[in-house]
């Protein structure tokens, strides 16, 4: 089944408008390539993509080395606000900017709402 992109660019779009602290977020391939964004225009949607693909990767190899089973999430937090990264199965990564003072409870909870849409958007 072909991926509707219209649909995941609505998908994220909503995402974005609609949860309060939110500064951009994208979906992109396991490869690193960008399926979806709506990233901060200062920001090269591309290596954006192949950053979130490699860090989400690399902690699923963390997760099982430290023997802390499947990684749900990858949490970087920085001065500037933070960035969360979570899987959407095997053909997705889910990569969202927020800013510091955003409310990291309600994030997390829209974050898991959307995946589980996106996850039916990518069958």
């Amino acid at each position: 089944m072909p991926i509707n992109a219209e649909k995941l660019d609505s998908i994220l779009q909503t995402f974005v408008s609609g949860t309060g602290g939110v500064q951009g977020a994208a979906v992109v391939t396991p490869d690193g390539l960008p399926l979806t964004s709506t990233l901060p225009g200062e920001m090269d949607e591309e290596r954006v993509a192949a950053m979130s693909a490699s860090l989400l990767s690399l902690g699923e190899r963390i997760g099982l080395e430290l023997l802390r089973g499947n990684i749900d999430r990858i949490f970087v937090e920085g001065d500037q606000g933070y960035g969360i990264l979570t899987s959407c199965g095997e053909d997705a990564v889910f990569l969202v900017l927020a800013s510091a003072t955003a409310k990291q409870g309600i994030i997390m909870l829209q974050i898991k709402r959307v995946v589980e849409e996106l996850k039916l958007m990518l069958l």
